[in-house]
């Protein structure tokens, strides 16, 4: 095991954070993976995965089962750690632009394009580590005028060249759940199993510059870039990445971290990363729910103020028209007046919100629908 410390740019006197990462395995070692906690720095369950992680990965250095290797970075966001106001946690937005701190990572297509397209030849291999290269050149060439750019260059750093990457986060109050780009989905498929998701939601860029989609979109775009500049020549997804989002900001208890470690790094022995301690690989559960594209995903929004009643908890399947949440006003004349919340799809209810008084217009609720509806930019704020 390797820990290193990567300094971010100092914003300001006498202040300087930094960024750890440990790698297990030899740095030049496939399959790479890449793992990474509490991006938005209030959501927790990862970092605890990460916690545990630790344990599992140096036993199975020690015993000689790593094959690849395992890049981990346990708190990602030493940014939004220290963001706090009238003492809560604010780990998702920065303070001094209000960007989301998973949003706005570079376009890497756009950015390797002009550099790869006359080094593409008819070797697979050879033009996945052209493009892994043009990538790594260009965010070492990158010089980030603040704190929050110099994060995310470390990030992609660390990150680009991976085989699989794996960004832990949480919701408010949900269920196990995944999002991932269409083209990842058949590689990511038995880590949904082994986590047993209870959705997953799919989409082909689903806007914003988020994380893990700039680091697996490269791959697609510039195949499509070769297509349209008629060039015939093979370039597979090379990176498959996904956001797992660990159930709710509260779970956060050894016994469920645990589960979700062992599921980890049974993913990781599915993918040989890990050697089988076996002859035998071991079967995959039976998958808890269907993939649903993310453009059917239906975000509940209230027409009215007041206190937030939920009738269905996350996980349950609702139907067209079911009550979802009431949403009282007690101050009313005449009596306590109630609107009702109801599903605009049928679907699994898969997070709502955790405060329990909510603004007009304010966010209650999403279900994962089957039927896509949605254009644009796919994910919230």
């Amino acid at each position: 095991m390797n820990r290193i410390e990567h300094p971010l740019l100092s914003q300001s006197l006498g202040s300087q954070k930094h960024l750890v990462s440990f790698r297990y395995g030899e740095p030049d070692a496939r399959p790479k993976v890449y793992i990474q906690a509490s991006l938005h720095a209030e959501e927790l369950p990862g970092m605890l995965v990460a916690h545990h992680l630790r344990t599992f990965l140096q036993r199975a250095h020690d015993d000689g089962r790593l094959q690849g290797q395992v890049l981990l970075v346990p708190a990602a966001n030493p940014i939004g750690l220290t963001q706090r106001l009238d003492h809560h946690a604010q780990g998702r937005f920065e303070f001094g632009t209000s960007e989301n701190f998973n949003r706005h990572y570079p376009d890497m297509a756009e950015a390797v394009w002009p550099v790869v397209q006359d080094r593409m030849g008819p070797d697979a291999g050879a033009n996945v580590a052209a493009v892994r290269s043009a990538m790594g050149a260009w965010l070492e060439q990158w010089q980030p005028a603040t704190e929050l750019e110099s994060l995310r260059r470390h990030l992609m750093l660390l990150s680009h060249d991976a085989d699989l990457v794996l960004d832990l986060h949480c919701d408010c109050e949900s269920v196990m759940h995944m999002y991932c780009e269409e083209t990842c989905w058949p590689a990511l498929e038995p880590l949904a199993r082994l986590l047993e998701c209870r959705a997953v939601l799919l989409a082909k860029d689903s806007g914003g510059g988020p994380f893990d989609e700039r680091l697996s979109g490269v791959w697609w775009q510039l195949g499509e870039r070769l297509k349209a500049a008629g060039l015939n020549m093979p370039l597979p997804q090379a990176c498959a990445s996904t956001t797992v989002e660990l159930r709710g900001e509260g779970e956060v208890s050894h016994p469920l971290a645990l589960m979700d470690t062992q599921a980890i790094m049974a993913f990781l022995a599915h993918a040989g990363v890990l050697r089988s301690t076996s002859a035998a690989t071991p079967a995959l559960p039976a998958p808890a729910c269907k993939a649903t594209p993310l453009a059917g995903s239906q975000t509940l929004r209230s027409g009215r103020p007041g206190v937030l009643v939920y009738l269905v908890r996350p996980g349950q399947s609702v139907a067209l028209g079911d009550v979802i949440a009431e949403v009282i006003d007690p101050t009313s004349a005449g009596g306590s007046t109630v609107h009702q919340v109801k599903a605009g799809v049928s679907g699994v209810l898969y997070a709502v919100v955790r405060e329990r008084y909510v603004m007009a217009g304010g966010e209650v609720g999403k279900i994962a629908g089957a039927k896509p509806f949605r254009t644009g930019d796919l994910l919230g704020a």
